[in-house]
């Protein structure tokens, strides 16, 4: 039974890969070693910074004594799912292991990703503070005069021109290619980094589903009343977005006590925020209301 559990244990590094890979949002992850357990299992210890301005120097006495705060503060993750899989006992060892991580990848790839991003853009989306403005972009011409109006907005209140990531859907992406002079796509080279996001997981607000009864299927749907999003600009350090994958928890078949079949679960505990004095950082573009 160990060797079946070290095979499995193997795919847990390519499973980071695949949640690399397959979660649009992934580049907005905060960097790993800034970020501490909790003491609790849905808490993070992160840092936080706050600083006093300029203030009027003497020729007498000089400078005026300013306080730096550096502390940690102590914040709970809002997403917290998971799901059990089970693989019969009558594939051998090697198979077992094949079948999990094909399974794992697959579950990655078209659950955790699209949930995951759509819970993200949901949670900063409904963020007061943050720029928005609904709209209908009916032609190249219209994104870009949107973008434009996006990046003023931000440029206005100082938001640094670095680190800024545009998520927006292929089909308004494709309108600004279709444009014919090179000045017209020009908007788009501001942009740290440009990510294509299919419209199913891109809404003002979501519902995720419990997979209890009636809702069995699980993952997460459109939320009544929400709207499409056209395009997010995200300033990378306004987020407050870190992960932690609990390893996959592996049951053999002789410890089963339900039935003759592997077990392995899946967890991911992650929070997605925004800094209170960084909403600026964030620019909704979204469509009204179908039958608003």
């Amino acid at each position: 039974m160990a060797n079946a559990i070290e095979l499995a244990k193997s795919y847990v590094p390519l499973l980071d890969e695949v949640y690399a890979r397959e979660v649009l949002t992934s580049d907005l992850d905060g960097a790993p070693e800034l970020v501490q357990q909790g003491a609790n299992a849905n808490e993070l210890i992160i840092p936080m910074m706050d600083m006093q301005g300029l203030a009027d120097y003497s020729r007498n006495s000089g400078y005026v004594q300013g306080d730096v705060t550096l502390k940690n503060e102590t914040v709970k993750c809002n997403f917290d799912r998971g799901r059990m899989f089970w693989v019969d006992s009558m594939d051998d060892l090697e198979t077992a292991g094949i079948a999990f991580g094909r399974l794992a990848a697959e579950f990655i790839r078209t659950k955790v990703g699209p949930e995951i991003d759509a819970f993200r853009f949901a949670t900063y989306c409904s963020k007061t503070g943050i720029g928005k403005k609904e709209e209908t972009l009916a032609d190249g011409a219209a994104v870009v005069a949107a973008l434009r109006a996006a990046t003023t907005a931000m440029d206005e209140d100082e938001v640094s021109e670095g680190d800024r990531y545009l998520y927006i859907t292929p089909t308004l992406y494709g309108m600004i290619s279709d444009l014919d002079t090179t000045k017209s796509r020009e908007i788009l080279t501001g942009f740290a980094k440009i990510v294509k996001v299919p419209q199913k997981r891109f809404h003002t607000a979501i519902n995720q589903l419990s997979g209890g009864t009636g809702e069995e299927a699980g993952g997460y749907k459109k939320a009544d009343g929400a709207s499409d999003l056209n395009f997010v600009i995200v300033h990378k350090p306004a987020v407050i977005q870190y992960h932690k994958h609990a390893a996959p928890k592996i049951v053999t078949p002789d410890a089963n006590q339900d039935g003759d079949a592997y077990k392995y679960g899946y967890r991911l505990v992650s929070i997605a925020d925004l800094y209170a004095n960084k909403l600026a950082g964030v620019y909704a573009s979204y469509k009204p209301v179908a039958g608003g």
